[in-house]
């Protein structure tokens, strides 16, 4: 694939949308859409958003032993209906990543953030469509639950054991990466070998 050039199509109030131009290995011109919440991409550098973090993903759990997951049940225009994820939220101007897991995890579910156990690698949010990065964050949460404060946001938090989560993953819409990660998390055992099922 060879990049060729980049035109912005439309502005939104949050995100922008471009069509990149490239040519296939075989010299076949091609437009690919896609979203951004940069609006002024100008390069191939720029699509590639390298070095930005523009979101953190929390997988927390609620002691050392990982015996409960939290989840979202939220509600998501994009799919027009509730689907299960993992809290996540946008970075503030000026907010170390840790501060921003903090702050979306209280936002979002009433719980405080009592340790970050890993940080993992920075991925792309929806890598089909859009070149939004996020930092995912492991770790345990306590304290009560509550609704979101924001209106905006239809979400209800909960914690869920590994049998729940199984049952969940029969009936339930998840998103893509939190139904991987508990299909995987609910699958093991103690001793982490996957026999459970």
């Amino acid at each position: 694939m060879k990049y060729t050039g980049i035109r912005k199509v439309a502005e939104g109030r949050f995100l922008s949308f471009y069509e990149v131009y490239y040519e296939t290995g075989d010299g076949k011109r091609k437009a690919y859409e896609m979203v951004s919440r940069n609006r002024s991409m100008a390069s191939l550098a720029d699509v590639q958003n390298e070095g930005a973090v523009e979101s953190v993903v929390m997988i927390m759990h609620d002691g050392e032993a990982h015996e409960r997951i939290l989840l979202n049940r939220e509600f998501r225009m994009a799919v027009g209906g509730y689907s299960y994820n993992f809290p996540a939220g946008l970075v503030d101007a000026g907010e170390s990543l840790e501060e921003a897991v903090a702050r979306e995890l209280r936002e979002e579910t009433g719980l405080t953030l009592v340790q970050i156990e890993e940080r993992m690698g920075v991925s792309y949010a929806a890598v089909g469509i859009s070149n939004e990065r996020n930092r995912t964050f492991i770790g345990i949460a306590r304290g009560e639950l509550a609704e979101s404060d924001s209106s905006f946001e239809e979400t209800n938090a909960g914690w869920y054991t590994k049998e729940e989560v199984r049952e969940l993953l029969k009936t339930e819409v998840f998103a893509a990466r939190a139904q991987a990660y508990c299909y995987l998390w609910a699958r093991s055992t103690e001793e982490g070998t996957g026999a459970e099922t």
